[in-house]
């Protein structure tokens, strides 16, 4: 292998390890870079779609930007509630004992994560949407509520 050929595949390992190092964290309430999905085409446009509508705040906590800037995530409040677009199918949908719920018209699959906070998806639509809520949020759908509206004008069922 040349010194070239290392050179590059040591840089792109490296850029690779920073990308994974910087997914937000919301137990730590910090605005650290979010992950963005990379959805094919077709859920991206739905995603894309869904961006466009979502409200302006979620439960009274005003929508923002976080540093992460794409139309498949999205942050209200800080620490913030996050949603990202287009994630793949969550390995909790194959459990068939698994926690749900439906709230106005959209299921969501419900993961309890580390240090308190929850991270659900929609499930039975052509795109995945993952929201995270930080521990201080824990059980409330409201969020989910405020969301609903949005993920059924834009995401069809599947």
């Amino acid at each position: 292998m040349t010194l070239y050929r290392r050179v590059v595949l040591i840089t792109v390992s490296a850029v690779a390890c920073l990308s994974a190092a910087a997914v937000y964290d919301v137990t730590s309430g910090t605005d650290d870079a979010i992950a963005v999905p990379v959805p094919d085409a077709r859920v991206a446009g739905y995603c894309h779609t869904l961006h466009q509508e979502l409200p302006s705040k979620v439960i009274g906590l005003s929508r923002h930007d976080l540093k992460t800037r794409s139309d498949l995530v999205a942050g209200w409040g800080n620490p913030a509630i996050v949603l990202r677009c287009g994630v793949q199918r969550p390995l909790v949908d194959n459990d068939p004992n698994a926690d749900g719920v439906d709230v106005d018209g959209v299921g969501w699959s419900i993961e309890q994560r580390p240090g308190g906070t929850f991270r659900l998806t929609t499930t039975l639509r052509k795109a995945y949407v993952e929201v995270t809520l930080p521990k201080k949020f824990a059980g409330d759908v409201g969020p989910l509520s405020d969301l609903a509206d949005a993920v059924k004008k834009s995401i069809p069922v599947a």
